[in-house]
């Protein structure tokens, strides 16, 4: 089983949309969210799936919903790092990783 490590600004994407979804929307979307993004992480932990490649080297993609991306880097056998929350609806030329 692989480690999934969260970088600061995934934790802060991470916070920020469920926050966004409690505030616009509802528990229930907020907690659909949280479970979306739990079954991923278990996912990418058993190691038996890679989502897909993006232009950026070493960096994969995984849609969680409609709205949010999660890119994520691949540092060794061993190791996952989260690396942000994206949502889709933003100009992806100010996505920095």
């Amino acid at each position: 089983m692989r480690i999934v490590h969260w970088s600061k600004i995934a934790k802060l994407d991470y916070y920020d949309n469920i926050d966004f979804l409690l505030r616009e929307w509802s528990e229930k979307e907020a907690q659909e969210f949280i479970d979306e993004v739990y079954e991923v992480e278990f996912v990418l932990k058993q190691g038996n799936i890679e989502f897909q490649n993006t232009d950026m080297a070493g960096i994969k993609r995984c849609v969680i919903c409609k709205q949010i991306t999660l890119f994520y880097r691949i540092i060794d056998k061993r190791n996952i790092e989260l690396l942000r929350f994206w949502n889709n609806y933003q100009d992806n030329k100010k996505l920095s990783l």
